[in-house]
Parts: C-alpha cells; sequence; structure tokens
C-alpha cells in the first residue's frame, strides 16, 4: 500500500472516531492516552490537545472506577462494563456514564492497551427520576379521589355547624374567635382537598397555539407590582426566535406563576430573579425516541437555596418548608409538566440559590 493510500485510511479511520457519539479514549499499555474523540471531549472536560500524549492515571485522578477498569484490561486483556456507578467529574459537574474498556489487540493477538468507550446517560437518571415521581402521582390520586369522597361531606357539615353557631352570638363576644378558626380551618382543609383532586382527577388538556413570552411576560408584569418597594431585580432573557408551542396556556400560567412565585417568596425583601428561554436542538426524552427540538425555560434567584437532603423531596406530596404551605404546589408543576410531555428538575447551591428547569416540546 502506497503513503497516499495508507493516509486516506487513516483519515478515513479518524472520521470514523470522530463520528461516534459516545467519547472513545484509547490508552496505551504504558498509560499514555493516544486518542480521544469529540464526543470524549465533551463528556470529560478535557481538549483533545490536553489529553493526548498525557498519563491518564493523572489526567483522570479523580475518577478511581476508570482508572481500575483501564489498568485491569491492560493487564489482563479483559473486557469490563460498568453502566451504574460511573461518574465523570472534570467538568466541573457531575456526569453519570455508561463505562466499557475494551482491550486493543494487534492481530499477532498481543494486547497493546485499552479502548474506552463513555456514554453520557444524564438523560436516562432525569427519565428514572420522571418515572419514580409519575408512579408516585398515580398512587396518590387514587388515594386522593378516596379521600375527598369520605372527607368532603363531613367537612360541610362542621363547617355549617360553624356559621350557624357564629349567628348566636353577639358581636362582641370573644366565642366568634373560636367559630372564625374553626370556619377558616375547614376552608383551608378545602383548599388541600381541591388540589388534591387535581392530582387525581385531571381536567384535560386544552390544546391550543400558546405565545410562551406573552404567558411570562404578563406573570412577570404582575409581579414587579406585586414586589414593589423590595429590593428585587427581575431580569427577562427571552429568545425571540421560539416559535408558539402547543400548550394548555391555563395550565402553563399557573405552572409559571408557581416557580415564580416561590423564587420571590424565597428571595424575602431583596435578590434577583432571572427567567430566560432557548432552544434545545437535539434533545432526547428517552432512551429509544429520536432526537427533537424542546424549548427550556428557566427561573433561577439568588435566594438561600434548597439543602441537598430537602432537593430530593421537593415533589413529594406534602412536602413543605413553608408554615403556610400545603406541599402540593410542586406536585402539581410536576404534574402539568408531566401532561406535556416535557420534564421539569431543579438544581440548588445552598447559600447562593436555586434554579427550575421546564423543558417542553415545540412540536407536539
Amino acid at each position: 500500500m502506497d503513503e497516499n493510500s495508507q493516509k486516506q485510511r487513516d483519515d478515513y479511520y479518524a472520521t470514523v472516531i470522530d463520528s461516534v457519539g459516545d467519547g472513545v479514549i484509547v490508552v496505551a499499555s504504558s498509560g499514555l492516552i493516544t486518542l480521544c474523540n469529540p464526543a470524549a471531549e465533551e463528556i470529560t472536560g478535557f481538549s483533545r490537545k490536553q489529553a493526548n500524549g498525557s498519563v491518564f492515571e493523572k489526567l483522570f485522578a479523580q475518577e478511581k472506577t476508570l482508572l481500575e477498569m483501564v489498568s485491569k484490561t491492560i493487564r489482563t486483556g479483559i473486557t469490563i462494563s460498568d453502566h451504574e456507578n460511573v461518574v465523570v467529574r472534570s467538568t466541573g459537574r457531575i456526569t453519570p456514564v455508561a463505562a466499557t474498556c475494551y482491550p486493543l489487540v494487534e492481530g499477532s493477538g498481543e494486547n497493546i492497551g485499552a479502548i474506552l468507550t463513555l456514554k453520557d446517560i444524564t438523560y436516562i437518571r432525569e427519565l428514572e427520576a420522571a418515572v419514580r415521581q409519575s408512579d408516585r402521582l398515580s398512587t396518590l390520586g387514587t388515594l386522593a379521589a378516596g379521600l375527598a369522597h369520605e372527607v368532603k361531606n363531613p367537612l360541610g357539615g362542621i363547617k355549617g355547624a360553624a356559621q350557624l353557631l357564629e349567628r348566636e352570638f353577639d358581636p362582641e363576644s370573644e366565642m366568634l374567635d373560636y367559630t372564625r378558626v374553626m370556619i377558616r380551618e375547614t376552608e383551608r382543609i378545602d383548599h388541600i382537598i381541591r388540589e388534591l383532586l387535581e392530582l387525581a382527577s385531571p381536567r384535560g388538556l386544552k390544546m391550543a397555539p400558546v405565545n410562551l413570552h406573552k404567558v411570562l411576560g404578563d406573570i412577570l408584569f404582575l409581579q414587579k407590582h406585586a414586589v414593589a418597594g423590595r429590593e428585587i431585580a427581575i431580569i427577562q432573557q427571552f429568545d425571540p426566535s421560539i416559535p408558539e408551542i402547543m400548550a394548555d396556556e391555563e395550565m402553563l400560567t399557573r405552572l409559571f406563576l408557581n416557580l415564580i412565585c416561590n423564587a420571590i417568596d424565597a428571595m424575602g425583601e431583596d435578590g434577583r430573579l432571572t427567567v430566560s428561554s432557548r432552544v434545545l436542538s437535539d434533545y432526547r426524552m428517552a432512551q429509544n425516541e429520536r432526537r427533537s427540538r424542546m424549548v427550556a425555560i428557566e427561573v433561577s434567584d439568588d435566594g438561600p437555596g434548597i439543602p441537598q437532603e430537602d432537593l430530593e423531596n421537593i415533589w413529594t406530596p406534602f412536602f413543605s418548608t413553608k408554615s403556610t404551605g400545603t406541599g402540593l404546589g410542586l406536585t402539581i408543576c410536576h404534574k402539568i409538566v408531566l401532561e406535556h410531555r416535557g420534564m421539569i428538575k431543579a438544581e440548588s447551591d445552598p447559600g447562593h440559590g436555586t434554579k427550575f428547569t421546564v423543558l417542553l416540546p415545540l412540536v407536539q
């Protein structure tokens, strides 16, 4: 084979490796990295220039599991896979990956290194969490329907009796304080039951073209008046290229009003609220779904943030850190997003703020 043909073949193979969607890193038996494709650059955060010629053990010193996999494959020549326990931290964030390490074998049969493949499985983890939450909501719905039926009638009787009792006392009587408490508390229970019924018996989405930025703009306009007198800055960063989406405008208004009000409440008397939108042109909601265009709406604040132990429970019904909250607001938000075939996630840095991201399909 002449030199030109060899170069063409090498270029062809290099193009093939670069086009693979999973990260590919080749480590020689000496421990030096000899190849790193673009997908591996994106997953690890290391550029090809940084990686090629570097000692794998030093570059990936934080990733103990990967070090063990590569070392064992080079030493024994066996293929090792781990799709559950591997994360990459080099990018500054924790990225879960499915890793497989193959022996690199010459035609003579000699093992001359290892080929490490990395697949970003963040979206799979997010999908699994969404499925678990959906299962919990389904169970709650069955419970709520029975609870509402059993509680609403006696609750109405208690409220009616309190109202009748109220008429028996003089306007100046101290006893009126007790009847008012009874009426107020029965109304609060009734409000909780109505929220539960929304989870149990959805009214069905009324789909129509919706201008997302108009919905967000109207909410923010009203909230600017609501926070007058407080040192709260409200920032809009909307992508003007986003078209109308097919959605239920009333439900989306409730969703974003809840998220924005929560953010404002979290900040107290001063802070910065940012609401932004952008297009994700290559997002995959599930492992076997084709990639599709999504719109991402982010609601972020610079309030006190949410502790990690609480962040894991915020979608759970009746979980609330507010003394006056029902703990159903974010559960309903989660349900609205799922009904729109979307996804919602929360990130928080305690002491620095919280960001909620809602993903909605641009085409349904």
